[in-house]
């Protein structure tokens, strides 16, 4: 922690010394589990989305749609905007439903005049759910767009899980790529071990292919990666490194693991235990101070009205989740919190 101290204070006297001769501009890069964000309608194809239906078990009707994306749209804007007074440049989501229910979103009245563009395909997903990116048009523009399926095991027969979405653009005018993840469930036990590694190798194989075309090639990887920063299909099959002096062009630097390790901070609770599924991950690249785009610092966005207040109960200190055993809670938000980070950019 002292390490990542000692950078960012460095960072910050150097963007003092140089004031009068470069200006810079900090965004917010941030990613939020959005919980299950389906709409009423039962999707034809074969997706299991019957119970987010008003007849179905959830009782998922247009007045609990609203009350969810309301609350949702509370909490994005705000994400990271204590340092930069400003909602989040880039912001990846998953447990999406469709485009429909993000255009939805940003038609709240919070989200309706912040400029956001959509970046969303469709997943052979079996849930029926994807992850998307929203990017504040004025701030950045995408270039490319694609998706990588994951091929996976359910219940012993080939499968698909989300789709790992790669977005190339250009933020304040410097070339960076997004990668934006949902890795399996936790649930399946030992077997999902394998199948996060393998989402961890196909990340490692998308980097490796954008290293191969430019080494210093800017990468931000986001999302629910459903492992902790210590575990193999992050540390291993990842590649990422805690320590910012042992960050090369081909390993990764993972801010979330000392959050994690040292200051205990977590993203998701379960039987009493904290974990930090959800992350963001960086390249060397945006930590040379030769850049003009730079990492600066990482965070959880762990607002006390996100959490559960009860005194007791069984869920006392969790995310306040909008979904509990198919009872709606007016209040809930999701069971994960967002995570973002900053990137200090120079203007020209």
């Amino acid at each position: 922690m002292h390490k990542i101290l000692v950078f960012y204070i460095l960072f910050c006297s150097y963007l003092c010394i140089n004031a009068q001769e470069k200006k810079y501009a900090i965004n917010t890069v941030a990613f939020y589990n959005v919980e299950n964000l389906f709409d009423t309608i039962d999707d034809p194809n074969n997706t299991w989305d019957e119970a987010r239906t008003p007849d179905g078990e959830d009782r998922w009707t247009e007045k609990k749609y609203q009350i969810k994306l309301n609350n949702l749209a509370k909490v994005l804007p705000k994400i990271g905007s204590e340092f930069t007074n400003q909602h989040p440049a880039i912001l990846g989501l998953c447990e999406v439903e469709n485009r429909q229910v993000l255009i939805d979103l940003l038609s709240t009245e919070a989200m309706k005049e912040l400029n956001y563009g959509i970046i969303h395909f469709d997943s052979k997903d079996w849930r029926g759910i994807d992850v998307a990116l929203l990017f504040d048009t004025t701030k950045f523009i995408p270039r490319s767009a694609k998706t990588y399926p994951l091929k996976v095991d359910y219940r012993g027969n080939p499968s698909f899980s989300r789709d790992v979405l790669v977005v190339f653009g250009f933020l304040n005018k410097e070339p960076i790529n997004f990668i934006v993840n949902h890795w399996p469930s936790r649930g399946g036990g030992q077997a999902s071990i394998s199948q996060r590694f393998k989402a961890g190798e196909l990340n490692r194989k998308i980097i490796d292919s954008i290293m191969d075309i430019n080494p210093m090639s800017k990468v931000i990887t986001m999302g629910d990666f459903n492992d902790n920063p210590d575990d193999p299909s992050i540390k291993i099959a990842l590649k990422t490194e805690s320590e910012i002096e042992k960050v090369t062009s081909s390993v990764l630097f993972n801010p979330m693991e000392i959050l994690y390790t040292e200051k205990y901070y977590w993203t998701n609770y379960y039987q009493g235990a904290g974990y930090m599924l959800d992350q963001l991950i960086v390249s060397g690249s945006l930590l040379d101070e030769k850049s003009k785009l730079k990492y600066l610092k990482a965070g959880v966005f762990n607002k006390r009205w996100l959490i559960n207040g009860k005194e007791k109960g069984r869920w006392k200190g969790y995310p306040t989740r909008s979904m509990v055993y198919n009872r709606f809670d007016p209040k809930g938000y999701s069971d994960h919190l967002p995570v973002f980070l900053y990137l200090a950019s120079e203007i020209n």
